[in-house]
């Protein structure tokens, strides 16, 4: 059993050296992302770290499957959900930042999950990409709001700079 100490050191190496900060596993669900090019990255920004370590205090952060939130969450309680996003176009399917996907099934299960939240008082705020698929899933029962958020990571250039996204609630 590692510390999780060690396994956040790990994360945040890896964030810091990968390809622009990327995570990503592939089929196996082994990490793949290649080295970034960095001549000197901030691997250790202690003064974050500390400002972060104070503000998480009396916060529970779990990874795991969405539906396990499910029993645990209570009235009153705040559930953040960001899933692997809906692809805006056919040749950017890309949604395999898990080993096994995350395509509409998947889908329509978090929003049903959503739903019975907020159903029992959980405040919940989700993100997804803006596309039709994503407004259909959360057109009963929820509000939405389109934001612009800029995105550091394309395969090409050109694919970078401020896209299009929903913040649901």
């Amino acid at each position: 059993v590692r510390a999780d100490a060690d396994v956040a050191a790990w994360f945040i190496y890896l964030n810091r050296t990968g390809f622009n900060g990327l995570y990503r596993v592939n089929r196996s669900g082994r990490f793949n992302v290649p080295l970034g090019r960095y001549a000197n990255p901030n691997i250790c920004d202690e003064k974050n770290l500390s400002l972060v370590h104070r503000v998480l205090q009396n916060t529970e952060i779990r990874h795991e499957n969405f539906e396990g939130v499910y029993d645990r969450a209570e009235a009153g309680d705040l559930v953040y959900f960001d899933p692997p996003y809906v692809p805006r176009s056919p040749t950017s399917s890309f949604t395999s930042y898990t080993a096994d996907g995350f395509n509409l099934p998947e889908q329509e299960r978090l929003r049903d999950i959503a739903r019975a939240l907020k159903h029992r008082g959980v405040h919940i705020l989700l993100s997804n990409s803006d596309t039709p698929v994503v407004r259909e899933l959360y057109s009963e029962g929820f509000e939405m709001e389109q934001v612009f958020m800029g995105r550091a990571i394309n395969s090409r250039a050109s694919g970078r700079g401020a896209v299009p996204e929903l913040v649901v609630w």
